[in-house]
């Protein structure tokens, strides 16, 4: 069983602090077997972005090669962990990243995923979209897994998962940063059911504006033959409160469940989404300086 720790914490208020208190649950999650340990969106800063000068927060990005991101690489040799730090990423290429670097438990950078589909309605506008999708192969003590990423809003968005799973992803890591109720829970199920793949994603904790936890892991496995109908996919769900959170994740029965089973890529036609990709579709139905 591959063990998923979700560190559902809270922030402090400035990077060294988070930074301490990132490597004080990351040694936490180790202690109790995990063999990735995930944060919530921008960890670095504790995504305390809102009612603030943009000028303010994205004075506050660090580089992925810098000493932040860089200690939890450290770390995750010493603990002998993957660990998936967030971080406001200062980025050369413009305004900065909302970033996922995954370290595997030798310490390596195994994949940088800058968020997609950023909130350009809000404070977001002022960050530089990531630009593509990515998955890593993740050696860890329960064998080799194939990992991919989204942040937050891009779960909204079924083609992030989708171009997950068609480039070869098991399970989907979601650091998150907004209330999870029903709507944004039923997109997880849904990404995972109609993907066949795992997704794991880590909220801030109900003391934290805007956010109330809920973190959870849906293993994608709807259908198993000893059973008469379907099954909850949902193998873990956090209340509220602040914690480590530990799922266990069967990848050899998510690998047969894929073999034998329908969803994902057996039967999609391609030739017929053309319409998805069409430039001419890109206006939004609604204005992006839309207030209500």
């Amino acid at each position: 069983m591959l063990k998923i720790a979700l560190l559902q914490i809270a922030p402090r208020d400035t990077l060294e602090e988070n930074l301490k208190k990132g490597v004080e649950y990351c040694r936490r999650a180790a202690a109790l077997g995990a063999d990735i340990a995930l944060f919530p969106e921008m960890w670095s800063s504790g995504y305390r972005i809102y009612n603030r000068p943009a000028e303010e927060w994205t004075a506050e990005a660090v580089p992925v090669d810098g000493a932040f991101a860089g200690a939890f690489g450290g770390l995750a040799r010493e603990l002998h962990m993957a660990v998936g730090i967030t971080l406001l990423e200062r980025w050369e290429g413009g305004g900065p990243r909302n970033t996922l670097v995954l370290f595997d438990r030798f310490g390596e950078r195994r994949l940088v995923y800058a968020k997609v589909h950023t909130c350009d309605f809000d404070a977001e506008r002022y960050l530089t979209a990531g630009e593509d999708f990515y998955t890593a192969g993740l050696d860890t003590a329960q064998g080799p897994v194939q990992v991919g990423a989204m942040i937050c809003y891009d779960r909204e968005f079924p083609e992030s998962a989708r171009i997950l799973m068609l480039k070869g992803a098991e399970l989907i890591l979601v650091p998150n940063a907004c209330p999870m109720e029903i709507n944004r829970l039923s997109e997880l199920r849904a990404r995972a059911y109609e993907n066949m793949a795992a997704i794991a994603t880590c909220n801030y904790p109900d003391t934290v504006p805007d956010c109330n936890g809920g973190s959870s892991v849906f293993d994608g496995v709807a259908y198993l033959p000893q059973l008469e109908g379907s099954r909850d996919t949902c193998v873990l769900q956090a209340g509220g409160e602040e914690g480590i959170y530990l799922a266990e994740l069967d990848l050899e029965q998510l690998r047969a469940y894929r073999r034998r089973e329908v969803q994902g890529n057996a039967y999609r036609r391609p030739s017929k989404y053309g319409l998805l990709v069409d430039p001419k579709r890109d206006e939004p139905f609604i204005r992006a300086d839309y207030r209500g």
